[in-house]
């Protein structure tokens, strides 16, 4: 790192999801940038070890077990954090799943349908809720949800609850940022296409075929990587973007504007 303050320079950050993924590359990155670094996951061990490379870095990072579709466990973490720095200022609420029989309303389940909703929206609506006091009470901050491409289109292959908790997201981002503008608080959203994570592999398997056909809509003609979202939410998140707010920026490789079929 060189001589200049990071961009989240002394800034409390919380990440959920952290353990993998885009949530354990933006750690990384707001940790190298200055930040000190909640890392939050339903994965206690996974997270624990993620938090520990980044302490082994020289880095300012801890770890937490948090279920974001438990209001008690989220409004605990958000506790401990301010408990332990003496504050919150910048939130990543990107915690989520997907699920492979999450198809379309004929062949979605209602227990599927709701477990996504439990996890990707009202996940969300919990971490909004109980980390939005302790920024108002810092002065002001910065919230970066993960939505999805797939709250701006239709995806090449039915995920139904998946759209619809991520489209969800974008309208509680807008919501926020309209209501506490005034108060101090952005409030901004990704919005990644596919994304090499261990989450999105599960969708295929050793499914070659798959891959390749989720492939042919992508005009850059590879998946994104964690850090390339991870990158985006740090300039959000940072005062780089202070007059930045109910924006969704998307970082996926052109497919929203493109129209490119098998």
């Amino acid at each position: 790192m060189s001589g200049r303050p990071g961009r989240v320079e002394g800034k409390v950050c919380v990440v959920t999801g952290a353990a993998s993924g885009i949530g354990k590359a933006t750690a990384r990155r707001m940790a190298e940038e200055g930040g000190r670094v909640a890392l939050a996951d339903i994965d206690a061990h996974g997270v624990g070890v993620a938090a520990g490379e980044l302490v082994d870095d020289g880095l300012d990072a801890q770890s937490f077990a948090v279920d974001v579709s438990d209001p008690g466990s989220v409004r605990r973490l958000y506790d401990e954090v301010a408990n332990r720095y003496g504050r919150v200022d910048i939130c990543h609420n990107n915690a989520g799943i997907l699920l492979t029989d999450d198809t379309d309303p004929v062949d979605t389940t209602l227990a599927t349908w709701q477990r996504l909703m439990d996890v990707n929206l009202t996940g969300v609506f919990l971490c909004l809720k109980y980390q939005i006091p302790h920024l108002l009470n810092a002065g002001g901050g910065s919230i970066v949800n993960t939505a999805s491409m797939v709250a701006l289109i239709g995806s090449a292959s039915p995920q139904l609850a998946y759209a619809a908790t991520k489209g969800g997201v974008l309208a509680m981002t807008r919501e926020v940022a309209i209501t506490y503008a005034k108060r101090g608080i952005r409030c901004n959203c990704v919005c990644p296409g596919p994304i090499e994570t261990p989450l999105f592999g599960n969708l295929f398997g050793d499914d070659e075929e798959a891959r390749e056909r989720r492939m042919v809509h992508v005009p850059t003609g590879r998946f994104g990587t964690p850090v390339e979202v991870a990158d985006a939410v740090l300039y959000l998140a940072s005062d780089e973007a202070s007059w930045t707010t109910a924006a969704a920026l998307t970082v996926d490789g052109g497919i929203t504007v493109a129209y490119t079929t098998p």
